[in-house]
């Protein structure tokens, strides 16, 4: 009879990957990246206005 080793050694390196989890870590890495795309968002919807408007005048 056969075990399944293939699943046990899954398991084990799931639980080795997530006891060195660095929630705090990554709950900051996505806060900034929220506050980097807001920022981003900003400067992009702002540059489309600006072109919208320029090319309204220029007509």
């Amino acid at each position: 009879m056969k075990t399944n080793e293939t699943g046990s050694n899954v398991l084990l390196t799931g639980i080795v990957l997530l006891a060195n989890f660095d929630l705090a870590g990554l709950a900051d890495y996505g806060l900034k990246a929220l506050v980097g795309g807001a920022i981003w968002l900003g400067y992009k919807l702002t540059a489309d206005y600006l072109a919208d408007r320029k090319k309204m005048q220029n007509k």
